[in-house]
Protein backbone atom coordinates (compact mmCIF):
# COMPACT_ATOMS: atom_id res chain seq x y z
CA UNK A 1 0.00 0.00 0.00
CA UNK A 2 1.31 3.15 -0.95
CA UNK A 3 1.80 5.75 1.93
CA UNK A 4 -0.15 8.36 0.54
CA UNK A 5 -3.82 6.38 1.08
CA UNK A 6 -5.47 7.84 3.52
CA UNK A 7 -7.90 5.22 5.37
CA UNK A 8 -11.76 5.15 4.12
CA UNK A 9 -13.25 7.08 7.74
CA UNK A 10 -16.80 5.93 8.35
CA UNK A 11 -19.08 7.29 11.34
CA UNK A 12 -21.94 5.13 12.37
CA UNK A 13 -24.35 5.88 14.87
CA UNK A 14 -25.15 3.17 18.16
CA UNK A 15 -28.47 2.72 16.98
CA UNK A 16 -27.59 2.22 13.25
CA UNK A 17 -24.97 -0.31 14.52
CA UNK A 18 -27.02 -2.27 16.97
CA UNK A 19 -30.51 -2.69 17.17
CA UNK A 20 -31.24 -0.23 20.24
CA UNK A 21 -35.06 -0.07 19.46
CA UNK A 22 -36.48 -1.30 22.60
CA UNK A 23 -33.82 1.21 24.92
CA UNK A 24 -34.67 4.08 22.52
CA UNK A 25 -38.33 3.20 23.02
CA UNK A 26 -37.48 3.82 26.61
CA UNK A 27 -36.00 6.89 26.41
CA UNK A 28 -38.68 8.14 24.08
CA UNK A 29 -41.42 6.98 26.42
CA UNK A 30 -39.79 7.63 30.23
CA UNK A 31 -36.59 9.93 29.56
CA UNK A 32 -33.11 9.61 30.12
CA UNK A 33 -32.91 8.24 33.30
CA UNK A 34 -35.25 5.99 33.00
CA UNK A 35 -33.30 5.37 30.12
CA UNK A 36 -29.74 5.36 31.81
CA UNK A 37 -31.03 2.66 34.65
CA UNK A 38 -32.37 0.91 31.70
CA UNK A 39 -29.09 0.59 30.01
CA UNK A 40 -26.75 0.29 33.19
CA UNK A 41 -29.22 -2.37 34.35
CA UNK A 42 -28.26 -4.64 31.02
CA UNK A 43 -25.02 -3.31 30.56
CA UNK A 44 -24.09 -7.13 30.49
CA UNK A 45 -26.69 -8.42 27.55
CA UNK A 46 -24.73 -8.23 24.08
CA UNK A 47 -26.81 -6.18 21.58
CA UNK A 48 -28.20 -7.25 18.41
CA UNK A 49 -27.01 -6.60 15.06
CA UNK A 50 -28.51 -3.23 13.75
CA UNK A 51 -29.28 -2.35 10.16
CA UNK A 52 -26.03 -0.69 9.42
CA UNK A 53 -24.25 -4.20 11.45
CA UNK A 54 -23.51 -6.24 7.89
CA UNK A 55 -22.03 -3.33 6.12
CA UNK A 56 -19.70 -2.32 8.83
CA UNK A 57 -18.38 -5.86 9.40
CA UNK A 58 -17.56 -5.77 5.47
CA UNK A 59 -15.65 -2.71 5.67
CA UNK A 60 -13.38 -3.98 8.61
CA UNK A 61 -13.04 -7.05 7.22
CA UNK A 62 -10.76 -5.44 4.55
CA UNK A 63 -8.57 -4.68 6.82
CA UNK A 64 -7.54 -8.27 7.09
CA UNK A 65 -5.23 -7.38 3.78
CA UNK A 66 -4.21 -4.10 4.95
CA UNK A 67 -4.83 -0.91 6.93
CA UNK A 68 -7.66 0.54 4.77
CA UNK A 69 -10.73 1.33 6.67
CA UNK A 70 -11.76 2.84 10.06
CA UNK A 71 -15.10 2.72 11.69
CA UNK A 72 -15.81 5.53 14.34
CA UNK A 73 -18.88 5.37 16.98
CA UNK A 74 -20.87 8.65 17.53
CA UNK A 75 -23.62 8.20 19.85
CA UNK A 76 -25.74 10.49 22.20
CA UNK A 77 -25.36 7.66 25.03
CA UNK A 78 -23.26 9.07 27.59
CA UNK A 79 -20.24 7.54 28.52
CA UNK A 80 -21.72 5.70 31.56
CA UNK A 81 -24.73 4.24 29.42
CA UNK A 82 -22.55 3.67 26.18
CA UNK A 83 -20.34 1.03 27.92
CA UNK A 84 -23.29 -1.27 27.05
CA UNK A 85 -22.57 -0.33 23.39
CA UNK A 86 -18.80 -0.62 23.98
CA UNK A 87 -18.80 -4.71 25.45
CA UNK A 88 -21.16 -5.37 22.30
CA UNK A 89 -18.25 -3.96 19.75
CA UNK A 90 -15.82 -6.24 22.25
CA UNK A 91 -17.92 -9.15 21.60
CA UNK A 92 -17.69 -8.87 17.92
CA UNK A 93 -14.46 -8.57 18.10
CA UNK A 94 -14.84 -5.14 15.98
CA UNK A 95 -11.94 -3.14 16.21
CA UNK A 96 -13.61 0.32 16.88
CA UNK A 97 -11.60 2.16 19.24
CA UNK A 98 -12.37 5.96 18.78
CA UNK A 99 -16.13 6.70 20.01
CA UNK A 100 -17.79 10.26 21.06
CA UNK A 101 -20.51 9.64 23.75
CA UNK A 102 -22.44 13.26 23.81
CA UNK A 103 -25.33 12.30 26.63
CA UNK A 104 -28.30 13.31 24.50
CA UNK A 105 -26.67 15.97 22.20
CA UNK A 106 -26.81 15.74 18.39
CA UNK A 107 -23.29 14.44 17.71
CA UNK A 108 -23.19 15.04 13.90
CA UNK A 109 -20.72 18.08 13.89
CA UNK A 110 -17.89 14.92 15.07
CA UNK A 111 -18.57 12.95 12.12
CA UNK A 112 -16.84 16.09 9.87
CA UNK A 113 -14.23 16.76 13.18
CA UNK A 114 -13.08 12.81 12.28
CA UNK A 115 -13.00 13.52 8.30
CA UNK A 116 -15.25 11.14 7.76
CA UNK A 117 -16.36 10.49 4.02
CA UNK A 118 -19.21 8.96 5.80
CA UNK A 119 -22.02 9.39 8.32
CA UNK A 120 -24.64 6.68 8.67
CA UNK A 121 -27.19 7.37 11.39
CA UNK A 122 -30.73 5.91 12.06
CA UNK A 123 -32.00 9.54 13.13
CA UNK A 124 -33.22 11.22 10.18
CA UNK A 125 -32.49 15.14 12.18
CA UNK A 126 -28.91 14.09 12.75
CA UNK A 127 -28.04 13.19 9.01
CA UNK A 128 -29.81 16.28 7.17
CA UNK A 129 -27.95 18.27 10.21
CA UNK A 130 -24.54 16.57 9.22
CA UNK A 131 -25.46 17.18 5.48
CA UNK A 132 -26.05 21.03 6.00
CA UNK A 133 -23.03 20.82 7.86
CA UNK A 134 -20.90 19.64 4.68
CA UNK A 135 -20.43 15.99 5.60
CA UNK A 136 -21.89 13.22 3.35
CA UNK A 137 -24.34 11.57 5.11
CA UNK A 138 -27.50 8.95 4.59
CA UNK A 139 -30.36 7.80 7.25
CA UNK A 140 -30.00 3.82 7.63
CA UNK A 141 -34.05 2.84 6.57
CA UNK A 142 -35.35 -0.01 9.39
CA UNK A 143 -35.25 -3.05 7.68
CA UNK A 144 -34.83 -6.89 8.42
CA UNK A 145 -32.83 -7.70 5.22
CA UNK A 146 -29.99 -11.08 5.57
CA UNK A 147 -26.88 -10.17 4.90
CA UNK A 148 -25.29 -11.75 1.87
CA UNK A 149 -22.51 -14.11 2.51
CA UNK A 150 -19.96 -13.06 -0.41
CA UNK A 151 -17.00 -11.90 0.70
CA UNK A 152 -16.70 -8.56 -2.05
CA UNK A 153 -18.61 -5.51 -0.29
CA UNK A 154 -21.29 -3.93 -2.96
CA UNK A 155 -22.32 -0.88 -2.72
CA UNK A 156 -24.82 1.01 -5.50
CA UNK A 157 -25.81 4.47 -5.42
CA UNK A 158 -28.41 6.25 -7.38
CA UNK A 159 -26.77 9.48 -9.50
CA UNK A 160 -28.58 12.61 -9.29
CA UNK A 161 -28.40 14.56 -6.15
CA UNK A 162 -26.58 11.42 -4.49
CA UNK A 163 -23.06 11.61 -6.14
CA UNK A 164 -23.86 14.34 -8.98
CA UNK A 165 -25.50 17.52 -7.66
CA UNK A 166 -29.57 17.85 -7.99
CA UNK A 167 -28.87 20.54 -11.08
CA UNK A 168 -30.35 18.29 -13.51
CA UNK A 169 -32.94 16.79 -11.22
CA UNK A 170 -34.27 20.83 -10.77
CA UNK A 171 -34.87 21.12 -14.52
CA UNK A 172 -36.61 17.41 -14.98
CA UNK A 173 -38.97 18.80 -11.65
CA UNK A 174 -39.51 21.62 -13.12
CA UNK A 175 -40.16 21.86 -17.18
CA UNK A 176 -40.41 18.02 -17.91
CA UNK A 177 -38.47 14.89 -19.11
CA UNK A 178 -38.21 16.00 -22.68
CA UNK A 179 -37.04 19.48 -21.88
CA UNK A 180 -34.61 17.50 -18.87
CA UNK A 181 -33.18 15.26 -21.73
CA UNK A 182 -32.55 18.11 -24.29
CA UNK A 183 -30.59 19.96 -21.86
CA UNK A 184 -28.81 16.52 -21.10
CA UNK A 185 -28.03 15.87 -25.00
CA UNK A 186 -27.05 19.84 -24.89
CA UNK A 187 -24.53 19.63 -22.02
CA UNK A 188 -23.27 16.12 -22.54
CA UNK A 189 -19.88 17.34 -22.86
CA UNK A 190 -20.29 19.22 -19.75
CA UNK A 191 -19.24 16.91 -16.23
CA UNK A 192 -22.57 17.14 -13.93
CA UNK A 193 -21.55 19.03 -10.45
CA UNK A 194 -20.29 17.26 -7.26
CA UNK A 195 -23.16 15.68 -5.37
CA UNK A 196 -23.60 15.35 -1.21
CA UNK A 197 -21.83 11.78 -1.40
CA UNK A 198 -19.17 12.03 -4.07
CA UNK A 199 -16.37 12.75 -1.74
CA UNK A 200 -17.18 9.10 -0.65
CA UNK A 201 -18.11 8.00 -3.31
CA UNK A 202 -14.58 8.72 -4.79
CA UNK A 203 -12.55 7.60 -1.67
CA UNK A 204 -14.31 4.25 -2.28
CA UNK A 205 -12.81 4.56 -5.55
CA UNK A 206 -8.96 5.35 -4.19
CA UNK A 207 -9.86 2.50 -1.47
CA UNK A 208 -10.09 -0.25 -4.71
CA UNK A 209 -6.76 0.85 -5.98
CA UNK A 210 -4.92 0.29 -2.82
CA UNK A 211 -7.26 -3.06 -2.24
CA UNK A 212 -4.74 -6.48 -3.63
CA UNK A 213 -5.84 -6.93 -7.54
CA UNK A 214 -6.70 -10.18 -7.26
CA UNK A 215 -9.50 -10.25 -4.43
CA UNK A 216 -12.01 -8.57 -6.22
CA UNK A 217 -13.26 -7.07 -2.76
CA UNK A 218 -14.87 -4.03 -3.72
CA UNK A 219 -17.46 -3.52 -6.44
CA UNK A 220 -19.68 -0.44 -7.18
CA UNK A 221 -22.61 0.19 -9.02
CA UNK A 222 -24.79 3.23 -9.94
CA UNK A 223 -28.41 2.54 -10.13
CA UNK A 224 -30.40 5.39 -11.36
CA UNK A 225 -33.86 6.34 -13.08
CA UNK A 226 -31.85 8.11 -16.07
CA UNK A 227 -31.71 6.34 -19.56
CA UNK A 228 -30.73 6.97 -23.40
CA UNK A 229 -29.95 9.69 -24.06
CA UNK A 230 -29.34 11.28 -20.38
CA UNK A 231 -26.63 8.30 -19.77
CA UNK A 232 -23.97 10.12 -22.11
CA UNK A 233 -23.54 13.10 -19.52
CA UNK A 234 -23.20 10.21 -16.66
CA UNK A 235 -20.60 8.71 -18.12
CA UNK A 236 -18.84 11.29 -19.51
CA UNK A 237 -18.92 13.04 -16.25
CA UNK A 238 -17.27 9.86 -14.44
CA UNK A 239 -14.75 10.11 -17.05
CA UNK A 240 -13.66 13.42 -15.98
CA UNK A 241 -13.50 13.35 -12.46
CA UNK A 242 -11.43 10.03 -13.10
CA UNK A 243 -13.20 7.92 -11.05
CA UNK A 244 -14.04 4.25 -12.46
CA UNK A 245 -17.10 2.62 -12.11
CA UNK A 246 -17.97 -1.23 -12.15
CA UNK A 247 -21.37 -1.12 -13.16
CA UNK A 248 -24.01 1.46 -14.46
CA UNK A 249 -27.64 0.43 -14.78
CA UNK A 250 -29.88 2.87 -16.86
CA UNK A 251 -33.33 1.96 -15.66
CA UNK A 252 -35.69 4.85 -17.24
CA UNK A 253 -37.82 5.09 -14.30
CA UNK A 254 -38.32 1.20 -13.59
CA UNK A 255 -38.40 0.37 -9.97
CA UNK A 256 -34.90 -0.30 -8.86
CA UNK A 257 -35.31 -2.92 -5.96
CA UNK A 258 -34.89 -6.41 -8.24
CA UNK A 259 -32.09 -4.72 -10.15
CA UNK A 260 -30.44 -4.19 -6.52
CA UNK A 261 -31.48 -7.47 -5.93
CA UNK A 262 -29.50 -9.06 -9.06
CA UNK A 263 -26.53 -6.90 -8.12
CA UNK A 264 -27.03 -8.35 -4.50
CA UNK A 265 -26.05 -4.90 -3.17
CA UNK A 266 -24.47 -4.83 0.95
CA UNK A 267 -26.26 -1.10 0.74
CA UNK A 268 -27.60 1.47 -1.58
CA UNK A 269 -28.22 5.43 -1.29
CA UNK A 270 -30.50 7.19 -3.22
CA UNK A 271 -32.13 10.46 -2.68
CA UNK A 272 -35.50 9.45 -3.18
CA UNK A 273 -37.53 8.43 -0.60
CA UNK A 274 -40.01 6.19 -2.70
CA UNK A 275 -36.91 4.37 -4.00
CA UNK A 276 -35.83 4.22 -0.39
CA UNK A 277 -39.05 2.39 0.93
CA UNK A 278 -39.22 -0.17 -2.16
CA UNK A 279 -35.10 -0.79 -1.77
CA UNK A 280 -35.34 -1.20 1.90
CA UNK A 281 -38.15 -4.42 1.38
CA UNK A 282 -34.37 -6.05 -0.07
CA UNK A 283 -31.38 -4.30 0.31
CA UNK A 284 -30.15 -2.06 3.41
CA UNK A 285 -30.66 1.36 2.28
CA UNK A 286 -29.83 4.83 3.21
CA UNK A 287 -31.64 7.81 2.41
CA UNK A 288 -29.91 10.71 1.51
CA UNK A 289 -31.82 13.62 2.41
CA UNK A 290 -30.48 16.31 -0.21
CA UNK A 291 -31.73 18.17 -3.05
CA UNK A 292 -35.14 19.31 -4.74
CA UNK A 293 -37.68 16.33 -4.21
CA UNK A 294 -36.48 16.65 -0.11
CA UNK A 295 -37.24 20.65 0.73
Amino acid sequence: MQQSYKKLVIATSSRALFDLNESNAIFENYGIEEYAKYQITHENEILEPGVAFPLVKKLLNLNQFGNYVEVILLSKNSADTGLRVFKSIEHYKFDITRAVFTSGESPYPYASAFKSHLFISANPYDVREALNFGCAAATILPSKVQANNLEQLRIAFDGDAVIFSDEAERIYQEFGLETFASNEILNAKNPLSFGPLHGFFQALHQLQQELPKNKNLLRTALVTARSAPAHERVVRTFRAWGIHLDEALFLGGLDKADFLMAFNADIFFDDQQHYCDSASKYVTTGHVPHGCKNI
